[in-house]
């Protein structure tokens, strides 16, 4: 039984209060949400690959550095929108539910994405088609405002917390397929077709993939059901207050702030290092190489696919590793990590030498599988069901707006100062305040969601939780009554000191 965080329970844990979680459906939900998730970063993160040449489609009379730069905060512009599309989908999650939002974003995300490839170039309706792919960006970062944080919800909602990091570490899973599946579809044309012609016509391509792509996405999400977490909330409101069912949550942004700031600080913290750290090096590296460093464009893509099927074996492994280990020693570690070798890395990758810049980029590669690694398993455990996916993607797509200019700011820095190392020390930044973050936050591996009872894999493993939240309880019983004599002591220190006092004054005696 799932219960909010200020229910009251005055009867003993049973059994039954342990939702044990089927298997098929566990497999089910983690497909759809992994899957789904791959569909929409498809989309979103083609755009990233693209980014030269929609600069010269979309931006034909700047100068080449001017077109980059302009291309890429084109992309960075959309994450001023996503706080609204995280405060809408977020609201809606909590009230209508998980699986019927997410089957929402990832309509609203394959509409704007395939508009992006109907839009004519600059030379053909001037102004007004930069204007339309703000536009179409716009949608997509309202849509992507909703996508992953409910995506992690409907995850760790279902998974059995002894599984939990294992089975979210799928979603980033997803994630990096749909970034790979988008580089390899842009290398793929570009030499089909030959760089004249993909920027003429070319480019569009990937985008139009986007309509048969949301159809799958939608197909696997609509089949999937909703979480047990969620339809148990809804049967425990139901109970308390019959009128509460389809009504907002009955808790507001500022009641939510006041009361889960440290959560929120926490999940800030956890973003910000890990998407600049994704964004640096899954966006802005193609441009980085192929810009700054002169290698052709289609070399430093295939450059970050190698890097990107890296990730994706080291991704379950993270995950794994962090149900056994914790999740706080995966985000100090790779937050330490990118504070000590990002300068080192970025040597090797402006090295000019092919295999050094591999084994640069693998390295912030692997540090970065540290954070996404554990991120969509640690962040829905922070808030409790009834407020938890609008908590989370206000507070995930708040610090997204910051992480989001990364390839823009990294580019403009490189431009300005002329330094190749600017993204190295950017990294190092936001390094610290992962390092921060990692030490403030408290450790949610093997453990309940805030304010839900336990989720088993299985009655065993239901009877073997029980019997922990069992010693658990009598640990705290013994730790407050080692409390309460220490109190009882002080109570009569105070007793004596009050009584010596007394016998001092003559009228008190």
């Amino acid at each position: 039984m799932s219960t909010g965080e200020s229910t009251i329970r005055n009867e003993p844990m049973q059994i039954d209060d342990i939702t044990v979680i089927d298997k098929a459906k566990v497999k089910k939900a983690v497909t759809a949400a992994a899957l789904g998730n791959a569909m929409e970063w498809f989309d979103f993160g083609v755009y990233g690959f693209v980014a030269y040449a929609l600069g010269k489609v979309f931006f034909p009379e700047a100068s080449p550095s001017v077109q980059t730069i302009a291309a890429l905060a084109t992309f960075s512009v959309p994450f001023l929108v996503r706080p609204l599309g995280g405060v809408f989908f977020g609201v809606m999650g909590d009230k209508f539910g998980r699986q019927k939002v997410l089957s929402a974003t990832i309509i609203l995300m394959a509409i704007s994405t395939f508009c992006i490839g109907l839009i004519p170039s600059y030379e053909s309706i001037g102004i007004l088609a930069p204007i339309l792919l703000l536009l179409c960006k716009l949608a997509q970062g309202f849509s992507v405002g909703g996508e992953y944080t409910g995506a992690a919800v409907f995850v760790a909602e279902f998974a059995p917390d002894r599984r939990r990091g294992f089975l979210s570490s799928w979603l980033d899973f997803g994630s990096i397929i749909g970034f790979v599946s988008g580089a390899g579809v842009v290398v793929l044309l570009s030499s089909i077709v030959g760089e004249a012609q993909f920027l003429e016509w070319g480019w569009r391509v990937p985008f139009f993939l986007a309509a048969p792509l949301g159809l799958i996405g939608l197909y696997l999400r609509h089949a999937a059901e909703e979480t047990p977490a969620f339809t148990e909330q809804l049967e425990r409101m139901e109970k308390e207050d019959q009128d509460a069912v389809g009504s907002a949550p009955r808790i507001s942004f500022k009641e939510i702030v006041s009361k889960y700031w440290r959560s929120l600080l926490v999940c800030v913290g956890i973003v910000l290092v890990t998407n600049v750290t994704y964004y640096m090096l899954l966006t802005y590296m193609p441009t980085y190489l192929s810009h700054n460093l002169h290698y052709s464009e289609d070399h430093g893509v295939l450059i970050i696919i190698v890097v990107m099927v890296g990730m994706l074996f080291v991704q379950p492994f993270v995950g794994m590793a962090s149900d056994r280990i914790g999740r706080r020693p995966f985000i100090a570690a790779g937050s330490l990590g990118l504070l000590v070798a990002a300068i080192p890395a970025f040597h090797l990758i402006t090295s000019g030498n092919t295999g050094w810049i591999f084994v640069g980029l693998l390295l912030l590669a692997v540090l970065l599988n540290c954070l996404i690694g554990v991120m969509a398993s640690t962040l829905p455990a922070m808030f409790p069901t009834r407020v938890r996916y609008s908590a989370l993607a206000s507070a995930f797509n708040i610090s997204v707006i910051i992480a989001g200019v990364t390839p823009t700011l990294a580019a403009w820095l490189v431009e300005t100062t002329g330094d190749l190392m600017m993204p190295a020390y950017y990294l190092m930044v936001v390094a610290a305040i992962g390092l921060i973050t990692a030490y403030f936050m408290h450790e949610t591996a093997n453990k309940p969601m805030r304010g839900d009872t336990p989720n088993a894999g299985s009655r065993r493993e239901a009877r073997e939780l029980l019997q922990e939240q069992y010693d658990h309880i009598e640990a705290s019983v013994d730790g407050l009554d080692v409390e309460i004599n220490d109190m009882q002591d002080k109570l009569a220190d105070l007793e004596r000191r009050k009584q010596a006092l007394i016998d001092r004054h003559p009228d008190l005696v």
